[in-house]
């Protein structure tokens, strides 16, 4: 498409198409926000299908069609039959892992790619943890790392207590988009946990939970004492041996590997 300048001359002008969302999207997306900003909560049932096409005026085919795109963005799980309907999920960490996780495999993401992400999530929120921790705070941690020692014996609930407190971490730093973040590396990061266990069961799994264990504790007390730096250098020294401690197992080298 071409017009005509000040002087005469032709200038060019980019073609492009506006596309017209679908009366489905539209309404999807109007669903879609009263589930995010909580109108719709976890659990929900929405209102009968005769009630919504009333209210948003469209045929049933096309509100179906709304449905369909909720369901794909796991927002909706909808139940056919007499007794069936449209129940309500909130956006869920793990949906967005794998989603992501789809992404990392197309680029052949390795293992020790995601570890490092990790590393770089989690050493700075320690050492801001230790400077802004409170009270409540030190109780839970304190009370996370006493159920992962009690469970020392148990690897199944060991890995379930020590992965929750790596969690933890980062999610007491304060920073929302960096527990969303980390919460879908550890998603990742647990998987590969749980596979490793299952292959070595009684190998070097006893080893790395104890000196596990004995981090944790160290961690805490060092972010009871406020000493950012020493927590800080503790949790990437832990966190590079925990790297090299899953890296041993040969069959999880790349996320394809260890998803198939």
């Amino acid at each position: 498409m071409s017009g005509t300048d000040e002087r005469g001359g032709t200038t060019s002008v980019a073609r492009f198409r506006v596309r017209v969302p679908k009366t489905a999207e539209l309404v999807a997306g109007q669903l879609r926000a009263q589930i995010i900003r909580g109108e719709l909560k976890d659990g929900d049932t929405l209102p009968p299908e005769v009630e919504l096409v009333e209210r948003y005026g469209i045929s049933r085919p096309t509100l179906r069609e709304a449905y369909r795109v909720l369901e794909s963005e796991s927002l909706i799980s909808v139940r056919r039959g007499a007794r069936g309907g449209a129940r309500v999920h909130a956006p869920s960490i793990d949906v967005a892992a794998r989603n992501a996780g789809w992404v990392l495999e197309h680029r052949r993401t390795t293992m020790a790619d995601i570890y490092q992400a990790r590393t770089i999530i989690e050493v700075p929120c320690a050492g801001r943890l230790a400077r802004t921790r409170t009270p409540e705070q030190l109780d839970v941690l304190w009370a996370k790392v006493g159920e992962a020692e009690a469970a020392i014996d148990d690897p199944d609930r060991f890995i379930r207590f020590h992965t929750e407190f790596h969690g933890l971490i980062v999610d007491m730093a304060g920073n929302q988009t960096l527990a969303v973040l980390n919460g879908m590396v550890r998603h990742l990061i647990d998987l590969a946990n749980w596979t490793r266990m299952a292959r070595d069961p009684g190998g070097s799994t006893p080893r790395a939970s104890h000196r596990g264990a004995k981090a944790h504790r160290r961690l805490v007390e060092y972010i009871e004492a406020q000493d950012a730096d020493a927590a800080t250098e503790l949790w990437h020294t832990h966190l590079v041996e925990a790297d090299e401690y899953l890296l041993e197992d040969p069959g999880a080298q790349t996320l394809i590997e260890l998803l198939s």
